[in-house]
């Protein structure tokens, strides 16, 4: 085996051990936030009341009612989430892209608040086709307006078109929100990122949703690969550029979409947790993408068990602490680390 081979070897090895080790974690993670609440359960109940449920303690109806679809919630949506912002920021090239930024959870909440005041809707459940509505209209918006002018879709002017429509969208959010009290107390908690409440319900509702999203998201490492080289050397190898956009495009919507729907308009998650991945595992897109994974919900349940132990007997919702945990760390790795083209 040559030099070459073998580092390559040690290197796969490394990074499937760090795999295994950030899925122990995200089991570590989870268990907390079957056992964290207004009401503590020691871990060795909430061990008992997964294998061997009894309806009538009162501990094992708050895990399976309560606490479990939440968990189940904040591991997909984290999973889709950081996968969306690894798959954008590679078919964009742009380290700054990800759900929020590019305007698809804006086109999501926008599609859901619209549907709360229009059509009455006040179930979760009914907000999934919505979601994936906005976020879909949204996307091919923020592209089409990037691809005006010779220079078609560049990185830069992506940014800038979804950073223009998310700002035009968040100003109408607020005016419907500012406008119709019923409106803003149906969406209040969700609109600013929620994992409590969720039932099993959502959690059908989603899941099929998400996982296709997952899997056709992961396919396209190979793809992302080749864009992040650049569209000439992309086009020399024999991708075709549009198409592989287009499969990254549709990935980050059906993720995007799917989250948005369940948990509100959470952001930075899909923007920073990316970059960590990369910092770990060098620019291949088949390693970020697992990572991202990974990790994403790790953040996303961690900032959830925080926000329910920070203000008793109340709790802080999910997404205003990935903002308050996601701003300070990304400004941190932009000063340590010089963000290098993707």
């Amino acid at each position: 085996m040559s030099e070459a081979a073998g580092n390559r070897a040690q290197k796969a090895a490394r990074l499937t051990l760090g795999l295994l080790l950030l899925g122990l974690a995200l089991l570590t993670i989870a268990m907390l936030s079957l056992a964290t609440g207004a009401r503590a359960i020691p871990l060795e109940n909430v061990w008992t009341a997964l294998i061997a449920f009894d309806p009538n303690a009162t501990e094992h109806r708050i895990i399976w009612d309560l606490r479990l679809p939440r968990t189940i919630v904040g591991l997909l949506v984290g999973a889709a989430l950081g996968l969306a912002g690894g798959v954008l920021q590679g078919a964009t090239r742009n380290p700054l892209a990800d759900p929020s930024i590019l305007g698809i959870n804006a086109g999501a909440a926008l599609a859901v608040v619209l549907g709360v005041a229009i059509l009455g809707m006040t179930q979760l459940s009914m907000y999934v086709w919505l979601a994936f509505i906005g976020s879909g209209v949204t996307m091919l918006l923020v592209y089409s307006v990037a691809s005006l002018g010779r220079e078609g879709a560049t990185p830069v002017k992506l940014a800038l078109a979804g950073a223009a429509i998310t700002a035009v969208l968040q100003s109408v959010i607020n005016g419907i929100l500012l406008t119709s009290p019923r409106t803003l107390d149906e969406v209040r908690f969700w609109q600013v990122g929620s994992l409590s409440g969720r039932d099993i319900d959502i959690v059908i509702q989603v899941a099929p949703f998400l996982a296709v999203g997952m899997v056709l998201a992961l396919g396209t490492a190979r793809l992302l690969d080749g864009l992040s080289m650049g569209d000439d050397v992309a086009r020399a190898l024999g991708q075709r550029i549009a198409l592989s956009r287009g499969l990254a495009g549709l990935a980050a919507v059906i993720l995007a979409g799917g989250a948005t729907a369940a948990a509100g308009p959470i952001a930075f998650v899909g923007l920073t947790v990316p970059h960590v991945a990369r910092a770990i595992t060098g620019p291949g897109y088949r390693w970020i993408l697992p990572y991202s994974m990974l990790m994403a919900p790790i953040l996303l349940l961690g900032a959830d068990v925080i926000g329910r132990v920070i203000a008793p007997p109340g709790e802080v919702q999910v997404g205003i602490v990935t903002a308050f945990l996601g701003a300070p760390f990304f400004i941190a790795l932009v000063r340590r680390r010089k963000l290098a083209t993707l």
